[in-house]
């Protein structure tokens, strides 16, 4: 997985928590679930082209 890609898992899940340990930061929760999608998204297009840089 690319390095930048883990950067943004990292992010989405700290994000995550702060917005669940927080209710006036609702929004917070969707912000988190839009961007790990993305980088869901972008991981799984790496893999399925095959693009393999060794």
């Amino acid at each position: 997985m690319n390095i930048g890609l883990i950067i943004i898992l990292i992010i989405a899940i700290i994000v995550a928590i702060f917005s669940g340990l927080n209710a006036a930061l609702h929004w917070l929760l969707w912000v988190a679930v839009v961007v790990a999608v993305i980088a869901l998204i972008a991981f799984l297009f790496r893999v399925i082209s095959g693009r393999n840089r060794t």
